[in-house]
């Protein structure tokens, strides 16, 4: 038992101080000045439970994968396709049939199982013909096998060219295939270490694996092959490494970066947000000269989901849900809880920053909330009526002042707290009447959003979790596919955000914004709207 808790306490040693032997020096200065001068240091809060980006179905897995792995087409930071594996590609015209021509200059990381002189070889089209294979594979099981879902088919027609048919138009599909799940990896490195690529991984991308520590490191080095280079003809990345910690208490991890031994800080967590912030969102005086902050709107829509098949009343009411919705002021909220980071949800459910923003929703009016509230009484009888929200601790603030502010106008608002996962697990289950939820996009397309509310989407089997259905609604949805413009489809998004507002499935909260908070030495670092971490353009400055 002492071994065990000798070895416990000399690994949270470990963790706490952040130091790694191969990349990092001394982490005791408080000022940082022995920061490594071209290693990006981050932490993560959650354990990466692989590196294989057929599984990179959430945050804490897509940014390390997006540092290894390249897929045919990338998104810039205004959310344009642009190409990334592939040169350039062509759309037939019926819309259903894309050829990408492939970069002649793409080398997989170097790895013995090549079994080539340089312990390496070249990208080529049955590369994709391979890795998409595996995303489909029951065998593989892979989270992201749906993205593949439309399509009939494709083919390798040379090395260097690669073709996808489709079963129909999807005018979003080029978005699809910016997603981490559709990366290329090499069959003999996947064959050879088959489940374990999961720590193994080999990938085109910038950076090379070089170390996972499971739970208390991981690094990554500079890919000498990448093919990408700058405006200069400067070969890409510029960083040395990437080093990442699982330090879980954000707490600790704000101290470790105002200390200098992170570089950058991904997160507003409500116990540090007053130390950095002001009301207003901005920097305090003390930080100024040695932390920055990057912001930009982020794909992100925070909401309350009603669970329309529960056998609870007053879920089923319209007029309780419009109550919710009227009956608090997401202005003074974010101005509060979010110290202005964050724009009130006053539209419909597609977030800023997507065609098809901007439809009028909801905005604070309690006297019209506490006449809904009353019609229902008198309607129902029901004198004493609750609405119960399952939320995680991360949301209990906004959960209990929306609670507060409900209270004042008749209808009680009950709070679970649970897991996260537990969240998702009961959210996804149909097993709870209401709950606290966010909406990243997977694809930078307002359908992505709308998909939500389609009926054949009704979970266990697609994202629908309100169990939300509207023939209106799905008839819009099932046209908007046929529309290859995006501004007849933006009409087409805006009329069903209309629909959905009229029904109130959900109580929108706040469009979310990026926000990072990086040292002053750091450079290139954007904020992306789908909060992608993109290295490969970071330098910091030069120690002297």
């Amino acid at each position: 038992m002492t071994a065990i808790k000798n070895s416990y306490l000399f690994q949270t040693s470990l963790v706490a101080c952040l130091c790694f032997s191969v990349f990092l020096n001394s982490c005791s200065n408080p000022k940082g000045q022995n920061r490594e001068s071209q290693v990006f240091r981050y932490n993560e809060h959650y354990n990466v439970a692989t590196l294989d980006p057929a599984f990179a179905r959430n945050p804490p897995i897509i940014w390390p994968t997006n540092q290894l792995f390249n897929g045919l087409v990338q998104q810039d930071d205004s959310l344009n396709i642009v190409p990334d594996l592939a040169k350039r590609w062509t759309v037939d015209s019926s819309a259903t049939r894309y050829t990408f021509t492939l970069r002649d200059d793409v080398f997989f990381h170097k790895h013995p199982q090549f079994k080539t002189p340089d312990s390496t070889r070249k990208l080529v089209a049955s590369d994709f013909v391979y890795s998409f294979d595996r995303l489909k594979d029951p065998a593989v099981a892979s989270p992201g096998s749906w993205v593949l879902s439309n399509v009939a088919g494709y083919e390798a027609v040379n090395d260097s060219t690669f073709s996808i048919q489709l079963n129909k138009q999807f005018p979003a599909f080029l978005g699809l295939l910016t997603m981490r799940y559709c990366s290329a990896v090499p069959r003999e490195i996947v064959a050879y270490y088959g489940s374990e690529f999961r720590s193994h991984p080999v990938g085109t991308g910038p950076f090379k694996f070089k170390r996972w520590e499971e739970g208390v490191k991981l690094v990554l080095r500079k890919n000498e092959l990448y093919f990408e280079t700058d405006e200069n003809g400067v070969q890409l990345p510029y960083l040395e490494a990437v080093a990442i910690t699982f330090l879980p208490d954000k707490q600790s991890e704000f101290l470790q970066f105002a200390q200098g031994n992170l570089d950058m800080l991904n997160s507003l967590d409500p116990s540090y947000k007053d130390e950095l912030l002001t009301a207003t969102g901005k920097l305090k005086e003390k930080y100024r000269d040695d932390v920055k902050t990057i912001t930009g709107p982020f794909l992100n829509t925070e909401y309350l989901g009603f669970f329309l098949d529960s056998p609870q009343d007053e879920i089923r009411s319209e007029m309780l849900r419009k109550a919710v919705n009227y009956g608090f002021d997401r202005v003074k909220m974010i101005k509060y809880l979010r110290n202005g980071i964050g724009e009130p949800a006053q539209a419909g459910f597609i977030p800023k920053g997507l065609p098809g923003y901007g439809t009028s929703g909801f905005e604070y009016n309690p006297a019209k909330a506490r006449k809904l509230i009353e019609a229902y009484k008198e309607q129902t009888g029901n004198q004493n009526p609750v609405i119960s929200i399952g939320t995680n601790s991360q949301y209990l603030d906004i959960c209990e002042y929306i609670q507060r502010e409900i209270g004042k106008l008749g209808l009680s608002i009950n709070i679970d707290v649970m897991p996260p996962s537990t969240l998702r697990q009961l959210k996804s289950t149909g097993k709870l009447d209401a709950f606290r939820a966010s909406w990243i996009a997977d694809y930078p397309d307002a359908e992505n959003y709308l998909s939500l509310y389609y009926s054949k989407n009704f979970t266990p089997n697609g994202p629908n979790y309100t169990h939300f259905k509207n023939d209106a609604f799905d008839r819009l949805y099932e046209a908007s596919f046929k529309l290859t413009e995006l501004e007849e489809r933006k009409v087409l998004y805006q009329k069903m955000d209309s629909i959905l507002i009229a029904k109130a499935p959900f109580v929108t909260l706040y469009y979310d914004q990026v926000i990072k908070f990086v040292h002053k030495d750091v450079h290139g670092l954007k904020a992306n709207p789908q909060d992608f971490l993109v290295l490969k353009r970071v330098r910091k400055d030069k120690k002297p």
